[in-house]
């Protein structure tokens, strides 16, 4: 094994980027909008009802016409329920956030026999030589009532309980490359026995390696 450094064809293909980039961006600017509309409206109803002059009692301003009335004494001054509006904007910009960072920031890579899995708030890296490994399956609705579900390598650091998974499948491919694929089962029986709990690691690598040499899945 080598330290080389192979960043895995993990994430998102282009036209998947592009989607939810825009979709990010549409959920942040449409809570900003609800975030930023009480305040927007405040001013403007400040200013055109005269909000800042000094009126000690309604009786001194009785006679002015409604439309001079500061907003203490004027029926279209905003209520405290209306700015409270703006709290619902948050969860949007919130959820238009994650998705731009889980988009744009999530990637793996091996180091050796160490894997790291970047998301959209942090990096994982699981020494894959040592770990407790076994395979698994995400599954991401594809638009509509369609599900795909993508294999993927699990694994968990027997000391700290740290996880990281790795999916198989590459961007716009139906898996990964066969050079990471194989990478990936060098780093999980580089020095690791081969029987009691290290077996499944073997027999993993061992059908990451018929992936890697059948590519088309014939």
């Amino acid at each position: 094994m080598t330290n080389e450094r192979i960043a895995l064809s993990v994430g998102a293909g282009p036209r998947q980027r592009a989607f939810a980039v825009v979709g990010g961006v549409v959920f942040t600017g449409f809570g900003a909008v609800f975030v930023l509309l009480p305040m927007i409206a405040d001013r403007l109803l400040a200013r055109l009802t005269g909000y800042g002059d000094p009126f000690p009692s309604y009786e001194e301003a009785r006679d002015l016409p409604p439309g001079m009335l500061p907003p203490a004494l004027h029926d279209t001054a905003v209520p405290e329920s209306f700015r409270l509006v703006g709290l619902c904007g948050l969860p949007f910009v919130l959820l238009g956030l994650y998705l731009l960072l889980r988009v744009l920031r999530t990637a793996a890579w091996l180091e050796g026999t160490r894997a790291s899995v970047r998301g959209a708030f942090g990096v994982r890296t699981v020494d894959l030589a040592t770990a407790d490994i076994h395979g698994g399956t995400v599954v991401y609705r594809a638009g509509g009532d369609a599900v795909v579900r993508v294999p993927t390598v699990i694994a968990r650091d027997r000391d700290t309980g740290r996880r990281a998974t790795i999916p198989l499948q590459g961007m716009g491919l139906a898996t990964l490359p066969p050079y990471e694929l194989r990478a990936l089962a060098d780093a999980m029986t580089a020095g690791r026995p081969n029987n009691g709990r290290d077996a499944d690691a073997h027999l993993l690598a061992g059908r990451l390696r018929e992936m890697a040499d059948d590519p088309l899945g014939r």
